[in-house]
């Protein structure tokens, strides 16, 4: 097994401006032996341990915000926050909200306030949504977040761009399948931190990483291989996607 590499820790705000760089966009999944993140039942399958919620937390805290599909927020009601306390007063110690900015994506605007992540910590949250359903989205989240026009439908290189208008220089995807999907498809990742359970789901109606689609990594171009890590009873894959990955 190779060494883990250091995590870099987040950086401040940058002023924003026509010659800012998208994010740097690290992708975050786990599945089962089989591919699966998830089964088709109500219950939301576990697929890490403990050691490895931890090493996320920490992946979490080296970044400047965090994004997940409206899906996901319906599905899983996330948090979305640093829950280390020592990992918190280090963000704050840099100068930076304990916790990254919250970040989601949506077609339909179907989205509850009541939803931990609008509710739970205080962070910054920021909503993409459709052109289409712009004003009704802000009418429904008005005061819990900022609802910016993500294009019609949403565009991935859009939301990144304003991302970085905002400082966000390190960004975490944490899915689910559509959302990892979209950068995936639109050669919009630079990492990818892939754990593999113990275990098989073998249900076709459960969602699969990453779900139909085409991607720039082929049998004529493959994904580099920068780490493999055993952590408990789960292996953690991490690639190298483009050459903005420290380890290429």
């Amino acid at each position: 097994m190779t060494a883990a590499a250091p995590i870099p820790h987040a950086a401040g705000p940058a002023a924003a401006g026509p010659a800012t760089p998208r994010p740097y966009v690290l992708l975050s999944c786990a599945m089962s032996i089989d591919g699966y993140i998830d089964d088709a039942s109500d219950q939301r399958l576990m697929l890490s341990n403990e050691a490895d919620l931890d090493r996320v937390d920490a992946v979490r805290a080296g970044c400047d915000a965090i994004l997940v599909g409206a899906a996901t927020v319906r599905a899983d009601d996330p948090r979305l926050v640093v829950r280390s306390p020592q990992r918190r007063r280090e963000r704050a110690d840099r100068g930076l909200p304990p916790s990254p900015t919250k970040v989601t994506v949506t077609g339909s605007g179907d989205l509850d306030p009541a939803a931990r992540f609008f509710t739970v910590g205080d962070a910054e949250r920021v909503v993409y949504c459709a052109t289409s359903v712009l004003a009704q989205t802000r009418h429904r989240l008005d005061g819990l977040a900022t609802v910016a026009d993500g294009g019609d439908p949403v565009d991935p290189c859009r939301v990144l761009a304003d991302l970085a208008a905002r400082g966000v220089r390190r960004l975490m995807v944490e899915g689910g399948a559509a959302v990892h999907a979209l950068f995936l498809g639109a050669g919009l990742a630079d990492e990818l931190h892939l754990v593999v359970a113990p275990f098989f789901v073998g249900d076709r109606r459960a969602p699969r990483f990453p779900g139909d689609g085409r991607f720039p990594w082929h049998p004529g171009h493959r994904a580099g291989l920068a780490e493999v890590r055993q952590i408990g009873d789960v292996v953690l894959l991490r690639y190298a996607l483009s050459g903005r990955c420290p380890d290429v």
